[in-house]
């Protein structure tokens, strides 16, 4: 009987030692895109009909975590949306300025608009590695090795350039 008693203690003894888990709140809450809010994503992919993205900004401020974003072909330009082509408006790497239009769908992607002057690719790179430079609305320019390729184009506020 004394032997029983003791290896109950002892098991005793090693579950009141067991860690304890407690849940803390962080004192910053995150940042949300909501609808209207200006953000700034990256391309990860293109097909005919979307650009998938991942969101890195709302506004000026950085997201602790990327959000899923989706811009539709009929979301990128405000006319002729039935003559819009994906591929030339976005490429993967790109970083692109657009618009919440959407909380979504069941796969918690936002929906983007990017069908402003001021929406559009501020940040593309060529096949040369080379950051390219907008040369109108629909054209950015490899510096390099002068090619041009279709982009939809930022019209980038003067307050909104770091120089």
């Amino acid at each position: 009987m004394p032997c029983r008693q003791g290896a109950w203690r002892l098991r005793y003894a090693t579950v009141s030692l067991l860690p304890v888990v407690s849940v803390v709140r962080d004192s910053e809450s995150q940042l949300l895109p909501n609808v209207g809010a200006v953000v700034t994503c990256k391309v990860c992919s293109i097909n005919a009909r979307f650009a998938k993205v991942h969101i890195l900004y709302v506004g000026s401020t950085p997201l602790k975590s990327t959000f899923r974003g989706t811009i539709r072909r009929q979301d990128i330009r405000a006319t002729e949306k039935d003559k819009v082509e994906v591929y030339k408006s976005f490429r993967p790497s790109d970083i692109v300025l657009a618009k919440v239009i959407s909380l979504g769908d069941a796969q918690s992607n936002y929906l983007l608009s990017t069908a402003e002057n001021e929406l559009g690719v501020v940040v593309a790179r060529s096949e040369a590695g080379v950051q390219m430079v907008p040369i109108s609305w629909c054209e950015m320019q490899c510096p390099r090795t002068h090619t041009k390729e279709f982009r939809k184009v930022a019209r980038v506020q003067p307050q909104f350039l770091q120089t």
